[in-house]
């Protein structure tokens, strides 16, 4: 047997002995629960020393037992102080203030970074600890949004790191000085850094703390800023990684989520449905961990894709019971179930509270779905608008193709049907190459819709079929709904009496169209048009233009 280090108190017990030789050996072999168990064990029967405790510590933690993880880095971090091991208490230190900082304690995470901050000062000379202390000052100037504060503190830390040595150190300092540089919109930029970070990860240079720090916040990132190919790509890394460690329950439940909502983008939703089902079921009861809020909010977007409605509300239900905002997730379940009015209610609202204009434009294509469907055009054209300029602003290409798919569908809406066409394609276009069957397939839905009303029957009904059978394959009952109801449209305003005339006086006062601007675009007299628009209220038993373009919207004859 090899002598034990300074670190490494060595008991007389003989049972405290096979304990501890046990947890270090599983340790080693990165079985986290069995070494967690055993260091506990030995620990009840004489105190462990500094090197065990952070073993301890590292397990409890890589096992989801967060406050066990604290209590034994806080005895850690006194013992060295004791045994005047500066630098490592003031590592100690860190570590835990960064764990409060992720839990949004931040006072108390505060308090702990200058501790170590402190300690570091109060020794003096030069050690590697000191770029800890520049990589928790990068951390906080994220969280307060002082991104050239982030920056420049994590590239000191990078130095830092090089000079002496630490791969830890490196890889995170880097990985914040992407992560600032995103926060900077210089998107191209961040994610470089973000995947130079990668590199150690995939290699196995980090410990593994920080090689699951850096998978999570690397894929939510790429998720963040629509990178969809970086994040299949570490998702399905992240995957592998978790699977060696069979014990492993941090890093799980997130990489869970990760997958469910890339084989959603897939397509792969039987797959996602699986995965997102994983998430939800939480973590062994002793742990005491609960599964994220993310994992029941993809859960309810597959049940309501799917037609799940019921499923989907529980579902969404238990994410803001968890603290997420389940939009626009239970807006569009609403706008599916015929609310319009609670649809469009939590749309607004949710639209409104959100201050980041990424945030903004994950909700922005909801926006102008459930505003046409409402019959609000205008409302619909401000969102896509919006949506633009922010596609525009971030230069990223997912934007793109979701502002393509906005304008298409509002141009179609307001009657342009030859500009719509050209939006609808190029939305097409750009879904089909990123591998996103059911957004590809929605963009060519309305590509039938805009060949019908340009006149092209036969290239509508291709397109439709097209769709159809996406639609089919995915399992999306109510696009197929959806699907069925366009074939139905005009047979049904025929059968309310609606002549071929005032069904595309409806589509158009739909539009948003004034009499005056539809005699312009028909070439009769505003007479004529205020005769068809009384008679088709009548037939239709409405009294607004509002109420009629509603009712169009519901009834599918846009």
């Amino acid at each position: 047997m090899s002598q034990p280090s300074q670190g490494e108190k060595q008991p007389d017990n003989a049972k405290s002995v096979d304990h501890l030789e046990r947890g270090r050996r599983h340790y080693e072999q990165r079985a986290w629960a069995d070494a967690y168990e055993a260091l506990v064990l030995a620990d009840s029967t004489c105190p462990l020393g500094t090197d065990d405790l952070e073993r301890l510590a590292m397990s409890a933690y890589l096992i989801g037992r967060e406050q066990d993880y604290l209590k034994a880095l806080d005895r850690a971090h006194r013992a060295f102080l004791d045994a005047d091991e500066c630098a490592r208490a003031a590592r100690c230190a860190f570590w835990i203030g960064l764990c409060l900082l992720f839990r949004g304690e931040t006072g108390p995470a505060t308090g702990w970074f200058g501790r170590a901050e402190r300690i570091i000062a109060r020794e003096g000379g030069e050690c590697a600890e000191e770029g800890y202390v520049l990589l928790s000052r990068a951390a906080r100037c994220l969280a307060e949004s002082d991104s050239q504060g982030a920056y420049d503190a994590a590239a000191k830390g990078v130095e830092v790191g090089e000079r002496f040595r630490e791969p830890d150190l490196i890889a995170c300092t880097r990985h914040l000085q992407g992560q600032a540089l995103l926060q900077q919109w210089q998107v191209e930029q961040g994610l470089a850094l973000l995947d130079e970070a990668m590199v150690s990860v995939v290699a196995g240079e980090l410990s593994p703390r920080m090689t699951g720090l850096i998978y999570c916040s690397v894929i939510d990132s790429c998720m963040q800023f629509y990178a969809f190919d970086r994040a299949r790509e570490w998702t399905f890394a992240l995957s592998r990684w978790c699977e060696g460690q069979s014990q492993l329950v941090s890093f799980t439940g997130a990489c869970l989520v990760h997958r469910a909502e890339i084989m959603q983008l897939q397509g792969a939703w039987p797959d996602a449905v699986e995965e997102a089902h994983r998430a939800c079921s939480g973590f062994p009861e002793e742990v005491g961990q609960q599964p994220p809020a993310a994992a029941f909010y993809r859960r309810g977007e597959l049940h309501r894709l799917r037609g799940e409605f019921t499923a989907a509300e529980e579902a969404y239900r238990d994410a803001s019971a968890r603290g997420l905002e389940p939009q626009p997730g239970l807006a569009l379940l609403r706008m599916a179930q015929g609310r319009l009015d609670a649809a469009t209610i939590a749309i607004r609202r949710t639209v409104n509270g959100t201050s980041d204009r990424l945030q903004r434009a994950k909700l922005l294509p909801a926006c102008v779905e459930i505003m046409l469907a409402a019959g609000d055009v205008a409302g619909a054209r401000d969102a896509c608008r919006e949506l633009e300029e922010i596609a525009q602003d971030i230069g990223v290409a997912v934007l793109g193709g979701m502002a393509a798919h906005a304008r298409g569908s509002v141009e179609l809406a307001e009657g342009d049907a030859a500009a719509a066409l050209w939006s609808l394609r190029q939305a097409f276009e750009f879904w089909h190459k990123a591998g996103a069957p059911y957004q590809a397939a929605r963009a060519r839905e309305l590509v039938g819709l805009a060949c019908h009303a340009l006149g092209d029957e036969e290239a509508a009904g291709l397109e439709l079929e097209a769709a159809k059978t996406t639609f089919q394959q995915l399992g999306g009952a109510p696009d197929l709904d959806r699907i069925a109801s366009h074939s139905h449209g005009t047979e049904f305003a025929y059968s309310h009496g609606l002549t071929k005339r005032e069904l595309q006086i409806l589509r158009l006062v739909a539009a948003g169209r004034t009499n005056k601007v539809i005699a312009s675009e028909l070439f009769v007299s505003q007479r004529t048009v205020d005769r068809h628009v009384s008679n088709l209220f009548g037939k239709l038993d409405v009294s607004s233009r509002a109420a009629a373009a509603s009712y169009a919207h519901k009834h599918r004859l846009i």
